[in-house]
């Protein structure tokens, strides 16, 4: 991996960056800020974008301009972040992808340690293992014991191909001992219908996608990951609770901003965010998206960030998950 170096001067050895005035750090937001979302129009991400840029726009008096730039798995929209000033008005909504990249992703044209700072964790999103109903189990362990046993294996609903959904099922086949084939599924809507046409035994997909038919009885929730229940789903034990506790792989979601950024804008605009997620209107909003409302702020997402760029690490060698270009 290789440091982004942006077109700005570079004297003496050293990056020139214009400074943010401290009247401009005051009365920041002076202009309209860009929010850019690495994501199509109309996915969750950019609908939370819109939601919680909008609160901010209210809160502040500026316009948060939605810049959609997706492609690349993410990295084509974090390149155009990397390519902004450090001056606090471009943002880039980042998730658990932009860590996997860091290591799964031969050449980035940018460090993500380096050049970005965290700024406000929004929401995370949960995997949930759901299971066919015909399958002899109720619980994890009786699911992990019963798919050992199993000659050749059970057929795993596998929601895309690399990234995330490759790296979750690789970590539940290293903690469960599991052994299983993935059959292929382009998203995880179509994994819920082969579920429930019983084409496959089970699936690792988010929670909003079958929580309805496990509230019916048509599919069983055996676990979900996270430190809590979902509300939606309350009968279904965390991984840690049923047993499983080394398998966590919540997705989060939130803000970066570049380095050298004047902090004191680092943090006005993460505590603003904070007051945005504690809006009723807001949290019900966002569960709707599928989402879970938890803010942390710059120091605590960026140990989040570094600790899931260290579990990656580890895993994608045990799994032997190959780099990409």
């Amino acid at each position: 991996m290789h440091r982004f170096v942006s077109s700005l001067a570079v004297a003496a050895g050293l990056l020139i960056v214009p400074a943010v005035p401290a009247s401009a750090q005051q009365n920041y937001p002076v202009r309209p800020v860009r929010l850019i979302t690495p994501y199509s129009p109309g996915g969750s991400s950019t609908i939370v974008s819109r939601i919680v840029g909008a609160e901010l726009s209210e809160m502040w008096g500026q316009s948060v301009i939605i810049d959609n730039r997706p492609g690349g798995d993410t990295i084509i929209g974090t390149q155009a972040a990397a390519r902004a000033n450090p001056d606090g008005y471009t943002y880039i909504f980042a998730n658990t992808t932009f860590a996997l990249n860091h290591h799964i992703k031969r050449r980035l044209p940018y460090d993500s340690v380096k050049d970005f700072q965290p700024m406000a964790k929004i929401y995370n999103n949960e995997t949930l293992l759901a299971v066919h109903p015909a399958v002899p189990a109720n619980n994890l362990k009786e699911f992990i014991t019963y798919g050992r046993s199993v000659k050749g294996g059970l057929n795993h609903g596998a929601s895309g191909g690399a990234g995330l959904a490759e790296l979750r099922t690789a970590m539940f086949r290293l903690y469960s001992g599991m052994d299983f084939k993935n059959i292929p599924y382009k998203g995880s809507g179509p994994v819920g219908v082969a579920l429930l046409a019983g084409e496959v035994h089970f699936g690792m997909i988010p929670p909003i996608t079958v929580a309805h038919f496990i509230t019916q009885g048509k599919i069983k929730g055996l676990a979900v990951t996270g430190k809590k229940r979902l509300k939606a789903l309350p009968q279904v034990p965390t991984f840690a609770e049923a047993g499983l506790p080394d398998y966590n792989v919540t997705s989060w979601n939130g803000l970066l901003v570049l380095r050298g950024t004047p902090m004191v804008i680092v943090n006005k605009v993460s505590a603003d965010i904070a007051k945005v997620l504690q809006k009723p209107a807001v949290q019900e909003k966002l569960i709707a998206q599928g989402a879970d409302p938890e803010h942390a702020g710059p120091a605590e997402f960026e140990r989040i960030i570094n600790a899931d760029i260290a579990l990656f690490a580890k895993v994608i060698k045990q799994a032997g998950i190959a780099q990409q270009d």
